[in-house]
């Protein structure tokens, strides 16, 4: 039968269904894109926002328009807390929780039209751990493994706990065999991955830093990155690793959420807006050149205009690169919801385009910083028309470059020379000649931005 995929969300979520997609490859079905015709289409949710459900929706039934005979499921995030609400779609045949997504293969009898949609959606206490890795971009250069899945924190503005689960880990015994794979098939960088990533635990004592350092260890010649990690398990020790490091790049992303300490206790963050100060002017003090992006949301209940600018100044006043800003959105079954200080929406909407200006203003200083320097560049997309490439540095900045067709997309290195209208643009410095290596395909699906 012919099968399509569409993912909404986070890394995570792209490595899971990626990791579906080849069960039902190597039963013999075929993997078409989620724009043509299928029998099969499996929806991966996202809940983090209204707007993530709302664009589940829209997608289920753009697959319908598409597919109007096609068995169609919905699984994830969404269907684990919200799985009536899916079944009332009309179209749906199945829901499928966070627990049983892998099973989808053995959990449905047929893939036929259901009278009535099936809910396979149950509590997740005894939920394992899923290993999984996808491509993350068209060239096929770089790859994201998933290390860790669910949190045991409970902020009180997120629902990600009940959607994911317990904190659950790789086997720090099958660290090793999933690097080497993806050295084998081809792959220049991996983006470490998790749900909550600095919370990686073994039964048997490893933590986070012990990971990491197998990881570097065996990693080759590859670069490895670090996605989101919290700003409490950014510890001392994992610095000093990255710092002495050649092959894990000088890149973090750590959520903040406010820079208001009256906000991050009523958030139930574990860790003060004093801490997370120190702890960037401490990675810029051991690294530089290291680029730090940050989560932050906007229109938290009781987020006075007083409280908005003490966020604003905070983060304005700190050497950090671009800022990934959420609108707060009123989720069921957290403390939040019941909060007083409701901010009208046009405000959280004013509030958001102010601190995205901001983390204009804050991507422009840090690609200005780099021009001069000398850095190390995979190439990922080339422009026939101008015979430019694009590629992304080690420390994160996406700068456009001459090179033959052929360059391999390999680590190169190029010197920074200058920026026009708000674009990093460098020259090649050194031209590594090794023959080009294509990776094995891993699935790379359509993500709503």
């Amino acid at each position: 039968m012919n099968i399509s995929f569409y993912n909404l969300g986070c890394k995570v979520n792209l490595a899971d269904i990626s990791r579906i997609a080849k069960q039902f490859e190597e039963l013999g079905h075929t993997v078409v894109d989620f724009e043509e015709k299928s029998d099969i289409v499996l929806v991966n949710t996202c809940t983090v926002t209204h707007r993530a459900d709302a664009d589940c929706r829209k997608i289920v039934r753009r697959a319908l328009r598409r597919s109007p005979n096609a068995f169609v499921g919905v699984l994830g995030c969404y269907a684990q807390l919200q799985p009536e609400q899916l079944a009332k779609i009309e179209g749906v045949d199945a829901v499928i929780g966070t627990k049983h997504k892998f099973e989808i293969p053995n959990l449905i009898e047929n893939f036929n039209k259901n009278a009535k949609t099936e809910i396979f959606v149950s509590d997740l206490d005894d939920a394992p751990f899923h290993t999984s890795a996808v491509s993350d971009n068209s060239g096929r250069t770089r790859a994201v493994l998933k290390i860790q899945d669910g949190c045991d924190y409970h902020c009180s503005f997120c629902t990600i706990p009940l959607a994911r689960g317990h904190s659950r880990s790789m086997p720090y015994e099958q660290i090793e065999r999933e690097m080497q794979g993806l050295i084998n098939d081809g792959y220049r960088e991996v983006v470490l991955s998790g749900i909550n990533l600095g919370d990686y635990k073994t039964d048997d004592g490893m933590k986070f830093v012990d990971a990491l350092k197998l990881i570097d260890e065996k990693s080759g010649d590859m670069r490895i990155r670090i996605s989101s990690i919290e700003p409490n398990l950014l510890t001392e020790e994992v610095l000093e690793v990255v710092a002495n490091s050649k092959n894990i790049v000088p890149h973090f992303h750590i959520p903040l959420q406010s820079g208001s300490q009256e906000l991050l206790r009523k958030m139930k963050r574990r860790y003060k807006a004093t801490y997370y100060h120190d702890l960037v002017l401490r990675i810029k003090e051991v690294m530089p050149h290291c680029c730090i992006g940050v989560d932050v949301i906007v229109g938290f209940p009781g987020e006075t205009d007083e409280l908005a600018q003490e966020t604003y100044d905070f983060l304005n006043g700190l050497p950090i690169t671009y800022l990934h800003v959420f609108t707060y959105s009123e989720r069921e079954n957290t403390k939040a919801i019941n909060y007083d200080g409701v901010v009208p929406h046009d405000v959280r909407k004013e509030r958001t385009h102010q601190l995205r200006d901001l983390s204009d203003k804050k991507r422009l200083e840090f690609d200005e910083s780099q021009v001069g320097t000398e850095r190390v560049v995979i190439p990922e997309m080339y422009n026939e028309q101008n015979g430019m490439w694009r590629g992304w540095t080690e420390n994160y900045v996406n700068v456009i470059f001459p090179g033959p067709a052929d360059l391999p997309q390999v680590p190169h290195k190029i010197q920074i020379n200058n920026m026009i209208e708000s674009r990093v643009f460098g020259e090649l410095t050194e031209l590594r000649t090794e023959v080009k290596r294509t990776p094995t395909k891993r699935f790379k699906l359509p993500v709503i931005e």
